[in-house]
């Protein structure tokens, strides 16, 4: 394994430089969560910080429990990554920014048979939250419109048909208040106590129950993206294509260092999916890199690492805490412009000063410590043109 590994205890890894800062509370959160019955063992990313009660930015493998609360509310959130046909020399940041001012509105009618049919196609089966279907809801979510900036894999460019030409669309959405309800379900039946998977210390039914409703979540989150992402194609009069579409939240069944078991993902990126993108803040730069998979000599790597990677930069400071670290320094209007030269659609003040850049780590860092590990290759170098959050008072 590369240097940017360490151990913390027999079950705890993580993966990060001793240069890389990670909040204490974050890493008391992984020691903990370790010694949850039937832990096999955790690992931490270099984007690890404290969420409620579990790190985020974590894996975690068990061996004959599964634990809903470690996956936590927004089942199935990810990212996917569009190829749209706009071209980045056409781009108007003025003009560009005017043009979603419906974008979260329910969608109309006229998205109906086409809602119908990728629901049936995709097997979900819930109505009750079909009227958040294509919209981002809060916290971290945005959809941006970023421009290639740097290759330094022109070949996996090519595979993956990416043109530099062209604006890419990253769209990081979840379930929605479908996640939550089923979380919610679960915490008032088994509190944050986990359910065994084998019939004898279980009921059956609930352990079914349950994943379910979340392999059902992880679909409709899939769903939510690639409306976003039409949605926001159509409000800029362009077409585009799907290159890769990840979930940084869930759990499923998986075979590590030949123990069988559960890896549940909390804010994590898969590292056995193929090409991913882990995304900087608005005012940062993100990066579309390879998995290292597939070889005797990654076997270590994959084990540790519970085959997963940083989903983002990481944040730095809490919610809640920012307009007080920014305000005496930005006002708001200096928040709407990156020192990138990229713009941001945010019209909920408090979330516009919790998700500035300055709240985040620099992603350069987190992929520097994944490429010490031995785990990705960067394939590019995506530069942020346009973020949009939320036109004003953005659902959670």
């Amino acid at each position: 394994m590369g240097k940017s590994v360490q151990k913390i205890t027999e079950k705890v890894s993580l993966i990060a430089s001793t240069n890389t800062w990670i909040e204490g509370l974050a890493i008391e959160q992984l020691i903990k969560t370790s010694e949850l019955n039937g832990m096999h063992s955790v690992a931490g990313m270099p984007d690890l910080h404290p969420g409620r009660g579990y790190p985020i930015g974590a894996a975690f493998f068990t061996t004959n429990k599964i634990y809903p609360a470690l996956v936590g509310n927004d089942i199935g959130c990810g990212m996917s990554l569009w190829q749209t046909s706009a071209k980045v020399s056409k781009v108007n940041l003025d003009k560009l920014a005017k043009k979603f001012e419906h974008i979260e509105d329910p969608l109309d009618e006229s998205w109906s048979s086409m809602i119908a049919q990728r629901k049936s196609e995709k097997c979900i089966y819930n109505d009750s939250y079909d009227h958040a279907l294509g919209t981002i809801g809060g916290g971290n979510h945005f959809a941006e419109f970023q421009a290639i900036d740097q290759v330094y894999d022109p070949k996996a460019l090519e595979t993956l048909g990416l043109n530099k030409k062209h604006l890419q669309l990253l769209v990081h959405s979840g379930s929605r208040g479908l996640g939550q309800s089923i979380l919610v379900e679960h915490i008032t039946k088994h509190n944050h106590n986990g359910l065994f998977t084998d019939a004898e210390n279980n009921s059956n039914y609930d352990l079914k129950d349950y994943l379910t409703k979340h392999d059902e979540a992880v679909r409709w989150a899939e769903l939510n993206r690639e409306l976003i992402a039409k949605r926001f194609l159509e409000a800029i009069r362009s077409y585009g294509n799907c290159t890769l579409d990840i979930n940084h939240n869930l759990v499923s069944a998986k075979t590590i260092a030949g123990h069988k078991g559960w890896l549940h993902r909390k804010g994590a990126t898969p590292s056995d999916k193929g090409y991913v993108v882990i995304p900087g803040s608005r005012g940062d730069y993100s990066y579309l890199v390879r998995p290292i998979i597939g070889n005797d000599s990654t076997a270590e790597n994959l084990n540790i690492s519970l085959y997963s990677l940083a989903h983002g930069a990481g944040r730095k400071w809490k919610r809640g805490e920012c307009h007080g670290r920014l305000g005496h320094k930005y006002k708001r209007e200096d928040l709407y412009r990156t020192a990138l030269g990229s713009r941001v659609v945010c019209g909920n003040k408090e979330l516009l000063y919790d998700e500035a850049p300055q709240a985040y780590k620099k992603c350069e860092t987190v992929i520097s410590d994944m490429v010490d590990a031995g785990l990705i290759e960067v394939v590019a170098k995506l530069r942020p043109v346009l973020t949009f959050k939320t036109n004003g008072d953005c659902s959670s």
